[in-house]
C-alpha cells in the first residue's frame, strides 16, 4: 500500500452510521481515510479505480470502498473541489 498523500482531502467528516459500524473493531476512520488518500481504492470497481487515478490530476470527485471487519461496507468521498471528504455507510449513499 502507498502511503504518499495524493491529493487534498478538505474537511474530512465521518458520518455517525460509518463510526457506529467501527465500534467493536479495532479500526479507525482514519485508516480508511488514509488509505483513500494513498491511492488505496479498496474494493471500488475497476472503472471507478481508473476514474480516481485521473481524478488526482483532472479534479473530480474521488470514491473508494472499503469493507469493515464486521462486513459493513464503507464509502470515502473526497469531492471535485477538495473541500470535503466523508466517510458513509454505503446504505448512507
Amino acid at each position: 500500500m502507498m502511503s504518499e498523500q495524493l491529493f487534498d482531502l478538505g474537511q474530512i467528516v465521518a458520518t455517525p452510521g460509518a463510526l457506529a459500524a467501527l465500534e467493536g473493531t479495532d479500526e479507525a476512520p482514519m485508516d480508511f481515510i488514509k488509505r483513500h488518500a494513498s491511492g488505496d481504492w479498496g474494493c471500488a470497481h475497476e472503472d471507478d479505480k481508473e476514474l480516481n487515478d485521473d481524478a488526482i490530476w483532472d479534479g473530480t470527485r474521488i470514491f473508494s470502498v472499503y469493507v469493515t471487519k464486521n462486513d459493513e461496507t464503507l464509502y470515502c468521498i473526497t469531492e471535485a473541489d477538495r473541500s470535503s471528504t466523508c466517510l458513509l455507510l454505503a446504505e448512507e449513499y
